[in-house]
């Protein structure tokens, strides 16, 4: 499927209703497994990025040149819509412009972009800060001019709550829509009032929520916050901090035990080279053989 299908048939999906549980890869192993076990739309998280690749925390490490690397290579192992997290934009309105078409280009099918200052944070870390309103309006501006196609979509990100409010944050979320956002994401709500409020006061536009286990947000099912109104419910890193804790077991047992069969915590060598298609390349390598 192209690209410019996938973009519509999420941009359709969305505007249907109904919420999308959106889980996070931070490399194509893990889209790979969330596109088989059946999720509609696939996240990459610059935290989880910056967390496996880098081995360091979300502090602003990330480039773009990596994430978009890492969008083409998701986009070679799935058909899923793509939200890449793109933190900042990288810059001012023109690299902004920049980053919407390197990332279009790579595969994306939406790129959420934030109105935090530079060097930016994790969105559940203390201590963060936000652009003033005026400079972040001019990012969300550039990224809706710079998409080519009219179905890839701005994700505009406002981390206002820890620092003006809330109604600060859904005054952002606002603006941001009246710029040219398709989809609005409030970033670390506490209150489970304020919760309620986001998609009742920003109706007619689809709301992200992220959900981090072990961040500022309470987790709520996901039937509760599509009653709600959500359209799309991001774990963005439950799949890094699951074999985080895989490779933990696994590697304390080996420690431990000094060998290691199918029996322990790993996946079997089948499951593992199902994961990575290995039977599509033995075909791909048969039809192309001279033998």
């Amino acid at each position: 499927m192209m690209n410019h299908e996938i973009n519509k048939a999420f941009r359709q999906r969305l505007n249907k209703g109904g919420a999308i549980l959106m889980p996070g890869a931070a490399n194509a192993l893990a889209a790979s497994v969330i596109d088989r076990l059946g999720f509609e739309a696939v996240y990459i998280s610059g935290a989880g990025l910056t967390n496996t690749y880098l081995g360091m925390p979300d502090l602003g490490f990330i480039s773009l040149p990596e994430i978009a690397q890492h969008t083409a290579t998701i986009r070679n192992t799935t058909e899923l819509p793509i939200v890449v997290d793109a933190d900042t934009g990288f810059g001012n309105a023109l690299n902004v412009n920049h980053t919407v078409r390197t990332l279009e280009r790579a595969g994306a099918s939406a790129i959420q972009l934030e109105d935090q200052v530079n060097p930016k944070r994790c969105g559940h870390f203390s201590g963060k800060d936000v652009v003033d309103l005026s400079e972040a309006r001019s990012r969300i501006k550039a990224a809706a001019d710079a998409r080519l196609d009219s179905n890839f979509m701005i994700v505009a990100r406002t981390d206002a709550c820890a620092t003006h409010g809330f109604d600060a944050a859904i005054e952002r979320a606002e603006a941001f829509i009246e710029d040219g956002a398709d989809i609005t994401f409030i970033e670390a709500p506490k209150d489970l009032q304020n919760i309620r409020d986001i998609p009742r006061r920003l109706s007619g536009t689809p709301q992200l929520i992220n959900l981090v286990v072990g961040g500022k947000t309470p987790i709520i099912d996901f039937d509760e916050l599509d009653q709600m109104g959500f359209g799309l419910v991001l774990y963005a890193n439950v799949a890094l901090q699951g074999a985080l804790k895989g490779m933990h077991d696994a590697l304390s047992m080996l420690k431990t035990d000094g060998r290691m069969d199918e029996s322990g915590p790993v996946a079997s060598f089948e499951v593992r080279q199902d994961a990575v298609r290995k039977s599509y390349y033995d075909e791909l390598e048969k039809k192309y053989s001279t033998d």
